[in-house]
């Protein structure tokens, strides 16, 4: 069972499923969305996908014909996306709560990417921001 929410918990759900594929889109539509370079994203089934809580603070906005972005409105969380006739929802990762392990399989849309982000920079990590000086 995969269980995730919002920024500010008022929008809730569970997949009862395990962790499909991951992948990295770069496409200008999820960076606009999530204000990053590229968006994290799961396929799940839609029957094991579910609404738990904040159906009062949910709300979508279509992003392309027959695209549904869902989101809180209350603190802008973007949630999930769908297409209505397709068989699969797309989790956004940054809003799963349960801890998974996966290899991602890659990036899309990188002919979409942001100039600024190449997936191939090697760049110095710090555990909790930078450095104090």
């Amino acid at each position: 069972m995969l269980e995730g929410s919002c920024l500010c918990g008022a929008v809730r759900y569970t997949v009862a499923a395990d962790p499909g594929p991951i992948v990295h889109c770069h496409c200008h539509t999820c960076r606009k969305a999530h204000g990053a370079a590229f968006s994290s994203v799961m396929p799940v089934a839609r029957e094991a996908f579910r609404w738990t809580a904040g159906d009062e603070a949910l709300n979508r906005f279509e992003s392309s014909e027959g695209k549904f972005r869902h989101f809180c409105s209350k603190c802008g969380s973007h949630i999930m996306a769908e297409r209505e006739s397709q068989p699969v929802v797309l989790l956004r990762l940054g809003c799963l709560d349960t801890e998974i392990e996966g290899n991602p399989l890659g990036h899309i849309w990188r002919s979409d990417c942001a100039s600024w982000y190449s997936p191939k920079d090697v760049l110095p990590e710090y555990p909790e921001g930078f450095p104090a000086k």
